[in-house]
């Protein structure tokens, strides 16, 4: 009789860890997918911003024609059908291409005199700013959930449930280099 108190009592204890650990996996994923939406809000902004911001540059610019045809070829990709890895990488492309459009203005006055220029510019500083944010934020939620799933006895629930760790987003080697603009 005590054998099978004990043996019920053993398998409440299991299954009481597996909902627990279920729960959180279910709140932590949840918590990346918001973070990975608050991203997507931001960059579908930049998105938007960035080709007011290139006529706004074409008539002031006209040799530095191949940086705004790269984000012009950036731009016309299809944003909504785009993945989530897919956004994460044309986003990253377009700020190096971005950056180098604010740095334009130091060359050329009347263009950083230009008060549609100077709000569209203020703007992108704005937006590239809450991304760096939201990828902060996105990247806390990551570790988290990583690390939840990692952890001994948890990988066990975690393998019984199909959950795997998520990617952290890393800046490219290209976008920890210097924007260089030359004339």
């Amino acid at each position: 009789m005590i054998g099978i108190v004990i043996g019920i009592i053993v398998i409440v204890v299991i299954l009481l860890f597996f909902v627990i650990m279920y729960n959180k996996f279910v709140n932590l994923e949840n918590m990346v997918t918001e973070a990975f939406s608050t991203m997507d809000v931001y960059l579908k902004k930049r998105w938007d911003l960035i080709p007011n911001l290139v006529e706004c540059v074409k008539g002031y610019a006209e040799h530095e024609k191949n940086t705004l045809e790269e984000i012009v070829k950036l731009r016309n990709n299809v944003y909504d059908k785009m993945n989530s890895k897919e956004k994460v990488e044309n986003g990253d492309k377009i700020s190096s291409r971005a950056s180098k459009l604010i740095l334009l203005a130091e060359s050329y006055p009347q263009l950083k005199a230009n008060e549609n220029f100077m709000r569209l510019s203020e703007q992108l500083i704005q937006i590239e700013n809450d991304i760096e944010n939201s990828r902060k934020y996105y990247n806390g939620t990551v570790k988290n959930y990583n690390i939840a799933i990692l952890k001994f006895p948890n990988n066990i629930a975690a393998k019984i449930f199909g959950r795997k760790p998520k990617d952290m987003f890393e800046a490219k080697t290209e976008e920890k280099d210097n924007v260089k603009i030359s004339l």
